[in-house]
């Protein structure tokens, strides 16, 4: 049995040598593929940034006093106008009341005044009395409307120390810890603030974007390449940094700076958010994901059809109308998912070769396999050929 099997052996390597002496092509190989269409597609940026909240206010005394009373729950949410300290109003209350007794008594003095004016006015008229003592009438008169006019406005004033004995909230929002308790004194010049009251919902987020970036994409928007997204209709996509986790809520575009900061060289972009739930807290990292522009012919070749030169450039192989393989070399723009973005070299209806890159090379004929309507690999691929999808080495002709 031995004797047998080599003699068979043998006679297998002599047909194979006698098919290439004879000019014989090796049988085609099976190679999948995707055919790849243009379509218009949106380039997004991935930046890093931070939340920012969308309102903040520190509470703080405008009177002097002792705090009588606090009415709200620290980290609650309060709304604004709402009362939430107050102070001991007993002295502002007598100055309002004393305030208002000096405007009475103004109003007093101007009633004398005015008919002690129309009196002088008729006595004159009958020459009675002398010019003098009208004109002093009169003087009397404007004094005494100055007087009140004075009063009203010392009214007003204790009118407004009186209301701010009662602080509100300036804004709505959540309200942190106080500072101050029941007992207190505050003051109006103090620098410590009562508590500080936080708008959560919307949210700002600023990314940060490298400059340079910056102006590669607008010069690729003036020269055609890429089309301009308005600002108002830029959606930006969140990934909360701490958990990895994507926010359900896309945001939308506020404004970009137009200073380049001096130590980082990147450009501040801001974004705004619905934080309904409370989810994004202020001084959250997160990765914002931000439309740049937007590419009409693009194609989005699978990042493992890609293959690169010793000098860097990208080329892919397809088949041909007689299924042969021909390479091609590709413009990366940027990656999308599992695919990459590409704006050059590529044609409508070109058939990208995905699967048995191992087994080709440029010329070779093979055996079209749809891999976006087969479920399964073909039946005489081999295992080796399943675990190892490493491109070829880089060719060094001049395709």
């Amino acid at each position: 049995m031995a004797m047998v099997l080599l003699v068979s052996a043998c006679d297998e390597e002599k047909k194979d040598a006698a098919q290439q002496a004879g000019g014989q092509t090796p049988p085609a190989v099976n190679a999948g593929f995707v055919t790849v269409k243009p379509e218009a597609i949106t380039l997004v940026a991935e930046m890093p940034g931070r939340t920012v909240a969308f309102r903040k206010a520190d509470v703080r005394p405008q009177v002097d006093g002792i705090i009588k009373e606090r009415s709200f729950t620290e980290g609650s949410f309060v709304k604004a106008g709402q009362p939430l300290y107050q102070i001991d109003k007993s002295r502002y209350q007598a100055n309002f009341d004393a305030a208002q007794a000096e405007l009475a008594n103004q109003r007093s003095k101007l009633d004398l005044a005015s008919k002690n004016r129309k009196r002088y006015e008729d006595l004159r008229k009958s020459r009675t009395a002398s010019e003098q003592s009208y004109d002093d009438a009169v003087a009397t008169e404007a004094q005494a409307k100055a007087g009140i006019e004075a009063a009203r406005a010392n009214l007003e004033r204790a009118r407004i120390d009186l209301n701010y004995t009662t602080v509100t909230a300036p804004i709505s929002g959540q309200i942190g810890a106080s500072a101050y308790s029941e007992g207190a004194l505050v003051t109006a010049s103090q620098s410590n603030l009562l508590a500080t009251i936080t708008q959560l919902d919307p949210i700002y987020v600023d990314v940060t974007q490298a400059g340079g970036k910056l102006l590669d994409i607008r010069t690729a928007i003036s020269s055609g390449r890429l089309q301009n997204i308005e600002d108002s209709k830029v959606d930006v996509r969140l990934v909360i940094e701490a958990t990895g986790q994507a926010y359900p809520d896309p945001g939308t575009l506020q404004f970009s700076d137009v200073i380049v900061n001096e130590t980082t060289g990147t450009v501040r972009l801001r974004a705004v958010f619905p934080n309904p739930d409370n989810i994004l807290l202020p001084g959250m990292f997160v990765r914002g994901y931000v439309e740049q522009g937007r590419i009409d012919n693009g194609f989005l070749v699978p990042q493992r059809a890609v293959m690169r030169r010793p000098d860097g450039s990208a080329y892919v192989y397809t088949m041909g109308e007689d299924n042969k393989v021909v390479p091609k070399t590709i413009k990366i723009e940027q990656s999308r998912g599992e695919n990459w973005i590409v704006i050059a070299g590529m044609e409508s209806g070109d058939r990208v070769i995905v699967d048995g890159l191992q087994r080709i090379a440029p010329g070779a004929m093979v055996t079209p396999v749809d891999v976006e309507k087969k479920d399964t690999k073909p039946a005489n691929e081999t295992a080796a050929d399943k675990s190892d999808k490493t491109p070829k080495p880089a060719e060094t002709s001049n395709d």
